[in-house]
């Protein structure tokens, strides 16, 4: 059945630029879709061809505001009502996952409640790239198809051919990614310590490790503000470092972000395309991950392996 059931692509309102290159890459047209809207802001999505039996792929980040969440949810629940054979969420960036775990007293787990929301709404499976942690695989009960932007990034590094290359964690919480990438480069890792006086606010912060005369490459998963890379980025080259760049899979890019950036050090920031630049900013190069997701849906839809499709 999964083999005869016909593949169709949708998108929510908010990635449709990228849903329309992944749907490219593939070879198939994005499917039509409608959203009514009721004069108090309410708002109700429909498909706008059948897709009943079909292998449907929904795709949507879930950055702010909420209402792209909301849409992808309702767009699962319409596709289970119209009876749809299988309903894949394709969440390139997954909105919410900062919120994986109690980090203090009375506190919601807002991945855990995403996944649960998801499940409910009728979802078969989630594909999605660079989570905040890892194990968020594990809040859900339905296979998950995590990927790397690694992939892209990598050979975007070494296309750059940069001498004394070294990379970089943000923070101690990124030193598993870093040292992923400086074992995959044969690269030396050094790590920016840094406390928090509060949410997206940095207090004090040192270096650890050597980048006198070092091409710097900080490796993160997103961007908010740009508060700690930034910050980073000046103390690195007050260390002494050649130069700093930044690769980072989701720009979110929030409030001071882009000033921030503009008046940093930072020779180059590379980003990619999992959630749309509001902004234009020189120093940011976008790469596109349409190739990736269109080759893992083909994969995922032809019952195939998607382990070429990793870098680690």
């Amino acid at each position: 059945m999964s083999l005869t059931a016909p593949i169709k692509l949708f998108a929510g309102e908010k990635t449709k630029y990228l849903a329309e290159k992944i749907a490219e890459c593939y070879g198939v047209n994005l499917g039509r879709t409608s959203k009514t809207r009721f004069s108090d802001g309410e708002f109700q999505p429909a498909y706008e061809e059948t897709v009943r039996g079909s292998h449907v792929f929904i795709i949507q980040s879930t950055f702010q505001p909420t209402e792209n969440l909301l849409e992808l949810l309702l767009l699962i629940d319409a596709a289970k009502r119209a009876s749809a054979y299988k309903i894949v969420a394709v969440i390139p960036y997954f909105g919410y996952a900062r919120q994986d775990r109690k980090d203090r007293p009375r506190v919601s787990i807002g991945a855990k409640l995403m996944a649960d929301l998801l499940e409910t709404a009728g979802v078969s499976r989630v594909m999605t790239m660079d989570l905040h942690a890892d194990q968020i695989q594990g809040f859900f009960n339905i296979p998950v198809d995590h990927l790397y932007a690694s992939s892209i990034f990598v050979p975007y590094l070494r296309n750059l051919d940069l001498e004394n290359l070294t990379i970089a964690a943000p923070d101690m919480g990124g030193s598993k990614r870093a040292n992923a990438y400086s074992s995959h480069l044969n690269t030396p890792v050094v790590i920016s310590h840094k406390s928090r006086s509060k949410a997206n606010v940095i207090g004090d912060m040192k270096v650890i490790g050597d980048v006198k005369d070092k091409n710097v490459v900080i490796v993160d998963d997103m961007v908010d503000t740009a508060g700690t890379i930034t910050k980073a980025a000046e103390i690195m080259m007050d260390s002494g470092a050649s130069s700093v760049r930044v690769m980072a899979t989701h720009a979110i890019l929030s409030g001071p972000a882009h000033d921030r950036i503009r008046k940093s050090p930072i020779t180059e920031m590379i980003v990619t395309n999992t959630i749309p630049l509001m902004q234009q900013n020189d120093k940011i190069t976008v790469l596109s991950v349409a190739d990736i997701f269109a080759d893992t849906i083909k994969s995922v839809y032809n019952q195939r392996s998607i382990s070429p499709n990793f870098i680690f």
